[in-house]
């Protein structure tokens, strides 16, 4: 058997392993290749005997990578990434006018997308692409040079810039609040949830809410969506009671569409962060865009948030 010169196994074992454990799926990786997942299950197969042992174990959701497949993933994530950007930006041959920037669809819909006129004013000579995603793995695409964060700022390989904290705070249509005027903080669990299926655990949900709180509730009462957006909607539809961050929903409370129902608030567990590859100069494009969020930031957080008296308020 001919020697590899790095001592790999093949390329085409790799990228699927790659896959596999970017979506923590056999299935979905066997989508995006174009192969069968049978075909992967072989590929995975071959990898694990070739190292010696499991790199992925297998649980009721699907998939899991063992500590071995997570240090294996971490570099091959970078490497793919790294020579991505490379062709690509052989291919474009002008990166210093292009940027990708990655965030939730509930940041960029209520926050970043309504103050881009004003970047695209000031810089119309630079492209700005949005990965807008509620999967973090996505964020380690190779186009992606800058990345909006929620959480507690510390990401492997990442720079990561505080932009600004939050509050939270119970939301519901002016109709539903009128139904249930004069309802307290303490009676917010009987009231119909709202619940988002986060993908990303550290956005807080009811359970949690109340629990900080000392509410008294159930648990998983209600109605479940996989989007903040959709959740909101239904709250406008005299649906339920979601729970409101102020960033993103102050707009909705200003014109009407959303109201406060009791006098609950509490300071969000996590904040937004602006985030970037330690390992990778930024272009010229997103260095710009860079200076413009930290701009836009220091604006936000000279807003006093839409307070009320806090029913109760905890350090989480």
């Amino acid at each position: 058997m001919v020697r590899r010169f790095y001592d790999l196994p093949s390329l085409t074992t790799l990228a699927v392993f790659e896959a596999s454990a970017r979506h923590l799926s056999f299935k979905l990786a066997a989508s995006e290749l174009n192969v069968t997942p049978g075909a992967v299950s072989r590929q995975i197969k071959a990898i694990e005997d070739e190292v010696g042992v499991p790199l992925f174990v297998r649980n009721a959701k699907g998939v899991a990578l063992t500590p071995e497949g997570e240090e294996l993933y971490g570099v091959l994530a970078s490497g793919f990434s790294k020579a991505s950007e490379v062709v690509r930006s052989i291919k474009r041959g002008d990166r210093a006018r292009n940027v990708t920037i990655a965030c939730t669809d509930a940041f960029a819909t209520m926050w970043l997308i309504p103050r881009m006129p004003d970047f695209w004013r000031r810089h119309p000579e630079i492209a700005v692409d949005h990965l807008i995603s509620d999967n973090a793995k996505d964020y380690r695409r190779a186009e992606v040079e800058l990345r909006i964060r929620y959480g507690f700022g510390a990401w492997l390989d990442e720079t990561a810039e505080l932009l600004f904290d939050d509050t939270i705070y119970p939301v519901c249509a002016p109709g539903f609040a009128a139904e249930h005027e004069g309802v307290t903080a303490a009676g917010l669990g009987e009231l119909p949830h709202l619940h988002v299926d986060w993908v990303d655990p550290d956005w807080a949900g009811w359970d949690e809410v109340l629990l900080r709180a000392g509410i008294p509730h159930g648990h998983g009462a209600g109605r479940r969506f996989g989007k903040f957006n959709v959740a909101l909607q239904a709250a406008m539809a005299d649906q339920g009671v979601a729970i409101g961050w102020d960033r993103l929903v102050r707009h909705l409370i200003d014109e009407a569409k959303l109201v406060r129902i009791t006098d609950l608030v509490i300071p969000a567990p996590g904040a937004y962060y602006l985030t970037w590859n330690n390992n990778r100069e930024l272009s010229v494009a997103a260095t710009v865009f860079r200076d413009w969020l930290r701009e836009m930031a220091e604006q936000e957080r000279k807003i006093t948030p839409n307070k009320m008296v806090s029913a109760k308020r905890q350090d989480w």
